[in-house]
């Protein structure tokens, strides 16, 4: 991978009732990332840690190079992008263009004929009050805000999140259009499987507060396989088999086999003298199942 857009290292946050880390985590420059996990693992946690909205209690974050938190941010922030998962209140009474006057002196990029476009391919009325506006449309517009500068990092919190299909095929465009510079890094949290298929060039699975790993998309995608495999009767030790993440039997001597290591698997059957009858990629939401029931300890 390129040097870390962002870069965390012992993170850890303590809460009454939940404690995040501790993370270590290098987010490639250049590269869509999303961050996968259930609701409530975590996720919006760490964005907020990432942009200094919150204080960790131990450790740091680090974006395009700069510690947060350590002296002024004003210069490496006019440089980020931030889309939270929940709407701001208080800006309610306010206008889009009147919230557009007041961003736009702190971003020395600002581009008016970029975000009128974004406006337009968006279809949104600017000259409404943020609060009158639908959850779809508040959430295009916060998008066309953040991107109007042309931040070199993008933090996208649950982008499609009161999106209909049309905004959101246009939003999938919009971002891949952004990033064929080839120097630009977002960072998305999602749960959406066809979102994360479209976008993401790394995983990061998150689960109770713990980074369980982070992946190359595809290769994730191809190392996690559902086989079906005769033994014939053999009596196979299957505990032996690479990237054994599941098992059960599937009648007669065929067994439903899931493992993380489809390539090794594959010649380990062949050597067992088994025959492997199906096999299947495994969907993004079933590697997080499995992922999550392995962090509780269960098969």
């Amino acid at each position: 991978m390129t040097e870390a857009a962002v870069a965390i290292e012992a993170l850890v946050q303590r809460r009454a009732h939940f404690e995040l880390g501790p993370v270590e985590l290098a987010i490639p420059a250049g590269y869509v990332t999303a961050i996968v996990g259930p609701n409530g693992s975590g996720k919006s946690s760490l964005f907020r840690l990432m942009l200094g909205l919150a204080r960790p209690d131990a450790g740091r974050v680090s974006l395009l190079g700069r510690r947060v938190g350590d002296g002024d941010d004003t210069a490496y922030k006019t440089r980020i992008g931030y889309v939270p998962e929940e709407a701001i209140d208080l800006e309610d009474k306010i206008s889009g263009d009147q919230k557009a006057a007041f961003v736009r002196p702190w971003y020395p990029g600002w581009d008016v004929n970029y975000y009128r476009e974004l406006l337009r391919r968006f279809e949104i009325d600017a000259g409404l009050k943020l609060g009158k506006m639908s959850k779809g449309m508040r959430r295009k517009y916060d998008l066309s805000l953040a991107m109007a500068h042309h931040p070199d990092l993008l933090l996208l919190d649950e982008p499609s999140s009161g999106l209909d299909p049309i905004a959101w095929k246009t939003m999938i465009d919009v971002l891949h259009r952004y990033m064929e510079r080839g120097d630009r890094t977002i960072v998305m949290a999602s749960h959406i499987v066809d979102e994360v298929r479209r976008l993401a060039d790394y995983i990061v699975f998150v689960v109770h507060g713990r980074v369980l790993g982070m992946y190359e998309k595809d290769a994730l995608l191809e190392s996690w396989q559902t086989m079906y495999v005769d033994d014939a009767g053999r009596s196979t030790d299957w505990k032996a088999m690479p990237g054994l993440r599941g098992f059960e039997a599937a009648g007669g001597t065929t067994y439903r086999i899931v493992t993380d290591s489809a390539h090794a698997a594959e010649r380990w059957l062949a050597e067992a003298g088994a025959t492997l009858v199906s096999k299947q990629k495994l969907e993004l939401d079933d590697i997080l199942i499995h992922l999550t029931e392995h962090a509780r300890g269960v098969m």
